[in-house]
Formats: structure tokens, C-alpha cells, sequence
């Protein structure tokens, strides 16, 4: 399923909680913010006072909000980025999650990680993991589309100044940080997913004696 990003006002959209393509429901009504005023006798007086600019969404499937400020949101920072691929090794989808909390404070320190798990990921599906061009070249020989070489050309990953994992490039922008987390769960969908889900479907529904013959006929 194409991944939905959060806009504002947006009717539905991937939900930054809980991962679900969900109906939202909009107000702008009692969001209001809080601060602390301290008095001359030593106690604090919480005083509250309307948010300007600002909206609420409500998640129709988890019940969880976001808040948008002046046409952005705010809460849960890590809320436009799609979840990682439930399929990634667990090490992978740590680097994953950890780039997905900081890309709105550090999209270059996002982008180093995505680098690094795109690296990880290469070597887990026997890639030597020394170089990101060489790996995903050879990846596209074993059956990731010519697209995915491309679209890692186009914004640099795999150019001069970023061949290696884990690299910080001074010219990262949120931009490629966003396209690198596509691309991560594009790897892992193709080369993990896709043949996983086979493979059960496989196991589940061909009887042993046509897996026998199917075996015999390919020389197994």
C-alpha cells in the first residue's frame, strides 16, 4: 500500500501512531497551551491561554492525536515518515526507527543512518557491505529493479561525495533523508517481503507430491 504522508486537513492519512491509513478528525476548538507562574508565598499557579494557528487531528483507528502549528506538525515530530517494513531485521529497523526520531532535528544525521541500515541491509542479503553502489548493483542483478539504482544516483547516495555507509554529506536535506526511507522499506519489500510471502503461500497451499515433482523437474 502506498504510504499516505500527514498533511493538514488531510481527510485521511497514515496515522504517525499507529501506522494505519485512517480517517481524520480536525478541530481547532480547546487546544490551548499552559505556563507556570510563581507567586510571592512559593506556590505555582498554572495559567492556560489558546494556542493560535494550531489544530488537532484525531485518529479514528488508535484515537491518538497530532498537532499541527502554523500548517505543520509538531506532534509526534517523527509523524510524516512511514513506518519501517515489519520485515526488517531487528538491528536494521533500530537504525531505522533512531533516523525516524531525529530527521526533523538532524536530516543529515537521519540520512547517515539510513546509510547505515541500507549498508546492514545489503550485507544481510549477501552483499559485501563496503560500498552502497556496488551493493545495490549487484542487487539489481539478483532482481531489485533498475529503478532503485537510479533513484539512489538521484540524490547522491551512491555519487562521489557518499559512497560509504554512514556517511554525514554537508548537503543533505530533508528531501533525501525522506527518499532514503522509502527507500530502505523498497529493498526490504522486493528482496525480504515479496519472496517470504511466496515462499508461505508455497508451503501452505502445494501438496508434498507436487513439491516432490516440482523438486525432480528442476534437478533438486
Amino acid at each position: 500500500m502506498k504510504y499516505t504522508i500527514p498533511e493538514l486537513n488531510k481527510k485521511s492519512f497514515h496515522c504517525p501512531h499507529c501506522g494505519v491509513l485512517s480517517e481524520q478528525t480536525w478541530s481547532s476548538r480547546g487546544v490551548v497551551g499552559n505556563y507556570i507562574q510563581n507567586q510571592p508565598n512559593g506556590k505555582n499557579v498554572v495559567s492556560s491561554y489558546p494556542l493560535e494557528n494550531t489544530m488537532v487531528a484525531k485518529c479514528k483507528h488508535c484515537n491518538l492525536f497530532s498537532l499541527w502549528h502554523n500548517g505543520k506538525m509538531v506532534y509526534p515530530l517523527t509523524g510524516n515518515v512511514e513506518m519501517a517494513n515489519v520485515d526488517l531485521p531487528d538491528d536494521i529497523k533500530n537504525d531505522y526507527n533512531e533516523a525516524k526520531d531525529i530527521v526533523n532535528i538532524s536530516p543529515r544525521g537521519a540520512a547517515a543512518l539510513l546509510r547505515l541500515a541500507i549498508q546492514k541491509l545489503c550485507i544481510h542479503l549477501g552483499e559485501k557491505g563496503k560500498n552502497i553502489n556496488d551493493d545495490i548493483a549487484s542487487l539489481v542483478k539478483k532482481g531489485l529493479p533498475q529503478t532503485m539504482q537510479q533513484a539512489l544516483d538521484s540524490v547522491r547516495v551512491v555519487g562521489n561525495n557518499a559512497v560509504h555507509p554512514g556517511t554525514i554529506d554537508l548537503n543533505d536535506k530533508k528531501d533525501i533523508a525522506h527518499a532514503l526511507f522509502g527507500f530502505v522499506n523498497i529493498i526490504c519489500e522486493v528482496l525480504i517481503s515479496q519472496p517470504k510471502k511466496i515462499q508461505e503461500f508455497y508451503e501452505k497451499n502445494v501438496p508434498e507430491g507436487a513439491k516432490n515433482g516440482i523438486e525432480r523437474r528442476d534437478g533438486k
